[in-house]
């Protein structure tokens, strides 16, 4: 009877896709009618490795979920989902069926597992800061290709670290180094993001949308460095915009921390501005020299007003970026 009642509520919930009819809401079904696991080849790149634009590095093999939201022959949008220093936690499981339920496939890259990396949290040095923006690309290359993506529909969403890999993801440098040459991102949005670093032409960015949206108690990822830069980015005439959310920490969208949780051993470069040399070399902007400037400890806690008017927000750009019915 339980295995009857199990089909007769799949085939309910595809009726209610393909229709939308029936005396129960939408939500009361779930949102994804496929999940499919890719393995991808990719390389792993250091830092300076990435900035010269290296052909040849490290060859590994990482893995990642694509979630297809609705059955069906037609091509739909999609967002390719990057994890932060903890590797794929709950907010991005959230993230992506919110997006399912709008009708956008979800690709949750898993830039950490095929490496032996559990977590970077206290360890940042086990894999370069741009390393998956090389994976970024590598997805796109294989959503592209997909049946089921539409391929000039297809944007990326990130998560502190991972905010990092989508913002800089929109350099025309990197582009050029190391995407797909016929293809690019549709969408870029970044949640707390690193912006410490200013990259060589890093005002040359995509003429596609950049969303920012941070916290401004964030003491993990500090928010004015992502001013500056948007600032700069915004004169330049780019379609940029920062949202902030005020008295928000770190992963103000992470619903299962329930009360505040000091890291005191995570790693932090929130004092520290650094900037790229000619050479492929991240260096201290006050000293020009190599090297590491951390600290150690940091915030994490939820925002129930951020993470509803994140929400609304993102999913109120994606429909009309997207151009959803």
């Amino acid at each position: 009877m339980k295995s009857r009642l199990s089909v007769a509520i799949v085939v309910f919930c595809i009726i209610q896709y393909l229709g939308n009819i029936g005396p129960f809401p939408r939500l009361a079904c779930a949102q994804v009618a496929r999940i499919e696991i890719h393995s991808l080849k990719t390389m792993t790149l250091t830092d300076e490795q990435f900035l010269t634009g290296v052909k040849d590095g490290k060859q590994d093999v990482i893995g990642g979920e694509l979630r297809i939201p609705r059955p069906g022959k037609d091509r739909l949008p999609a967002i390719v989902l990057v994890h932060g220093s903890g590797g794929i936690g709950g907010n991005v499981d959230s993230w992506s069926q919110e997006l399912n339920k709008i009708g956008i496939a979800t690709f949750i890259l898993d830039g950490f597992t095929g490496r032996g990396i559990v977590d970077v949290v206290t360890d940042q040095r086990q894999l370069g800061m741009l390393a998956m923006i090389n994976d970024a690309y590598r997805v796109l290359e294989l959503l592209a290709k997909h049946p089921r993506i539409d391929p000039s529909r297809i944007g990326i969403m990130g998560f502190s670290r991972g905010g990092m890999v989508a913002l800089y993801a929109s350099l025309n440098r990197f582009k050029r180094m190391h995407a797909p040459s016929d293809i690019g991102f549709a969408a870029y949005l970044a949640f707390y993001t690193p912006c410490y670093i200013t990259f060589i032409d890093d005002g040359e960015v995509s003429d596609h949308p950049i969303r920012l949206f941070h916290g401004s108690a964030d003491d993990y990822v500090p928010v004015e460095p992502c001013q500056e830069y948007v600032k700069r980015l915004q004169k330049a005439g780019k379609d940029v915009q920062l949202v902030e959310y005020p008295e928000a920490y770190h992963v103000f969208d992470m619903s299962a921390i329930k009360a505040p949780i000091r890291l005191p051993e995570a790693q932090t470069t929130r004092n520290c501005r650094r900037e790229e040399n000619p050479a492929g070399q991240i260096i201290n902007s006050q000293t020009k020299q190599p090297g590491p400037c951390t600290e150690r400890g940091a915030t994490l806690a939820y925002n129930a007003h951020a993470h509803s008017e994140s929400l609304k927000a993102v999913k109120e750009f994606l429909t009309v970026t997207f151009k959803l019915k």
